[in-house]
């Protein structure tokens, strides 16, 4: 059996929850990585619709562990909501998953703190979900934040009170201390600790150990390459290594084990919140786009900015992350327009590029260079055969295969487990055989 990591190819959003579901049962465990509470993973079954926020997306599949890994931040309060969801829906989670004691806590002043730093001293506020993400891996890389292990440890009052002693002179010096119930919190978190125990443990050991067991391990992206701390257009990034780096660092699991990579990607693009977006299509047929393909957030609810397709982006994440296949999600949400742009290239400067700038004026500065291709107009939506869809549509898709460099191993047409195709002989079907 084989490793393979799955995450997405744009800025989130792709798809990644019915491609991690679906590919779950051909595994023994899916591990989370990365992020915390604030990117929703939804997955529909038969008529019942999911959104999991936390909990590795492979808890639907009956058998298979769901594995939060160091590298992720956890809301006990959000954890233990979510698992009381999936319990009244009938999912057996408590057996099923298990959380690292290395990953870190987050507490009800870090979203204190977050409210009252977006967009402070008139920069462009991020756009983040308020969910106190960002300012708890602040605390984990100031070597001053509380880990799981920490939580449900004897001596978690000291180790609070002196993370809490910092967090109020902040609260203080911006006037919101009352919003904070720094005793309360304490209380409420020792109750947290009781339920989490049971489930928490080295999983880093855990994965290791299947892994020599001869077991495999499907792992879990949240958000997506262009929203890494590293390689994201930067500062409009979230705070963790969303790319494929991460599933090693954000699971102890070493890079030698990992046998294969897909990047999830739409068949156009999307994007929450600031930031350069050089594709956006702010016209009707951006609208279009997002009512089509109900582009409003899983968790947030916010509108999606929409666009088409950018092909020197895609390049980009296959090259960060080593892309062995890519999975092209929402093509059917296409099949309404008579023209379908892609974008092949930039100007810049009244200059061609095909690379992304790093910087953000650079990002700011661009302008997209479009290849419009004929649109099929007729229905894709539930195709499970590359045969059988319209001519147009398949060479949409080679076009896009051709211009990214990287094979299109599997389509998606629509949110059920099988409306999806693959196409045979890929080293997607290989890396799942």
């Amino acid at each position: 059996m084989r490793n393979v990591i799955v995450l997405g190819a744009q800025w989130g959003d792709e798809g990644k929850g019915k491609i991690v579901d679906l590919f779950s049962e051909k595994f023994d465990a899916v591990a989370r990585y990365q992020g915390g509470h604030n990117a929703g993973h939804t997955v529909f079954i038969g008529d019942r619709k999911f959104v999991l926020k936390l909990i590795p997306s492979g808890v639907l599949r009956p058998g298979v562990l769901a594995v939060i890994g160091n590298g992720v931040v956890v809301d006990p309060a959000a954890l233990l909501e979510e698992i009381s969801g999936l319990e009244a829906a009938g999912i057996d989670v408590k057996s099923q998953l298990r959380i690292s004691n290395r990953a870190h806590v987050i507490f009800p002043f870090h979203r204190t703190i977050e409210k009252i730093s977006e967009g402070r001293d008139g920069r462009t506020p991020i756009g983040t979900t308020s969910r106190g993400i960002g300012p708890c891996y602040e605390d984990k890389i100031a070597r001053r934040g509380i880990r799981i292990a920490d939580l449900v440890d004897v001596d978690f009052r000291q180790l609070y009170c002196a993370l809490a002693e910092d967090k109020q002179t902040i609260a203080e010096a911006f006037h919101v201390a009352d919003r904070v119930d720094f005793g309360g919190i304490l209380e409420r978190y020792r109750q947290y600790a009781e339920q989490i125990r049971p489930i928490a443990c080295d999983t880093a050991s855990l994965l290791n150990r299947m892994i020599r067991e001869g077991k495999s391990i499907l792992f879990e992206g949240a958000q997506g390459t262009m929203l890494d701390i590293d390689f994201g257009t930067y500062p409009f990034v979230t705070s963790s290594s969303a790319a494929a780096g991460g599933a090693c660092t954000g699971t102890g699991v070493p890079p030698t084990k990992i046998d294969g990579i897909v990047g999830v990607s739409k068949a156009y693009i999307t994007r929450v919140g600031a930031g350069a977006f050089p594709s956006e299509d702010l016209t009707e047929s951006g609208e279009q786009l997002r009512k089509a393909g109900n582009e409003y957030g899983s968790v947030t609810g916010r509108p999606r900015r929409c666009g088409w397709f950018d092909v020197p982006l895609l390049r980009y994440t296959a090259e960060v992350n080593g892309f062995d296949s890519l999975i092209i999600t929402k093509l059917d949400i296409l099949d309404g327009f008579d023209e379908v742009p892609v974008c092949v290239a930039y100007e810049v400067d009244s200059k061609v590029v095909t690379q992304m700038p790093a910087s953000t004026r650079g990002m700011e500065a661009i302008k997209p260079i479009y290849e419009t291709l004929p649109g099929w107009k007729q229905s894709t939506h539930g195709i499970t055969r590359f045969d059988d869809l319209p001519d147009r549509a398949k060479r949409y898709l080679e076009f896009l295969e051709q211009k990214t460099g990287v094979e299109v191993g599997s389509v998606s047409t629509g949110p059920e487990r099988n409306e999806t195709m693959f196409v045979r002989g890929s080293k997607l079907e290989k890396l799942l055989a």
